[in-house]
């Protein structure tokens, strides 16, 4: 009999746990759904909105321009030019001594492999922000015809490169790709 009592009592103890370790897993499983309905709200919400997401890329067709022609367009609120340079541009801009420049970088370096004719930048200028002329039909060029900043006297070349003036830096050229042979996808 003594041993039947203490069969029972094990049993006992083995079910007074199953039970505690039931309510401790009710429990924590209630706190853990509670905790992703706070969670998913406040993580969700800090996500960029539609019209941010829109401005965050920047198709541009480059099949209407034309050798020696650029287009402007924007991109984050900014100018954004693209130039298809003609081979002599290509050829200026390849004998320059890039050890000369005050920010080196050979054209190769500032366009993709393959379309080294076309030239994509940001138009704000290195030194104070402005915009540099040069990107439509007529504007001043600047002494090596590229992009001029009317604002301190900035030159550039037909590569974008900083050559005189107070620019400390090139026109940046932003991260794009091809997503085609006539469309460039910018950001």
């Amino acid at each position: 009999m003594a041993t039947d009592t203490a069969v029972t009592r094990d049993l006992e103890s083995q079910e007074g746990v199953r039970r505690r370790d039931w309510i401790h897993i009710a429990a924590l499983s209630t706190a853990g759904v509670g905790a992703a309905s706070v969670l998913i709200p406040l993580i969700s919400q800090m996500a960029p909105s539609a019209d941010v997401l829109a401005a965050s890329t920047t198709e541009v067709d480059v099949s209407a321009i034309q050798p020696g022609q650029a287009i402007k367009a924007v991109f984050r609120k900014q100018p954004l030019f693209v130039r298809r340079l003609t081979a002599k541009e290509i050829e200026e801009a390849n004998a320059v001594d890039v050890s000369s420049l005050r920010d080196p970088q050979t054209l190769a370096e500032r366009t993709k492999p393959g379309h080294e004719d076309l030239l994509v930048t940001m138009g704000v200028c290195t030194h104070l922000g402005c915009v540099p002329l040069g990107a439509a039909e007529g504007e001043n060029k600047g002494e090596f015809g590229g992009y001029f900043c009317p604002c301190h006297g900035s030159h550039y070349d037909t590569a974008a490169r900083i050559r005189k003036g107070p620019a400390p830096k090139n026109l940046m050229v932003p991260d794009y790709t091809f997503t085609s042979d006539t469309v460039i996808r910018v950001g």
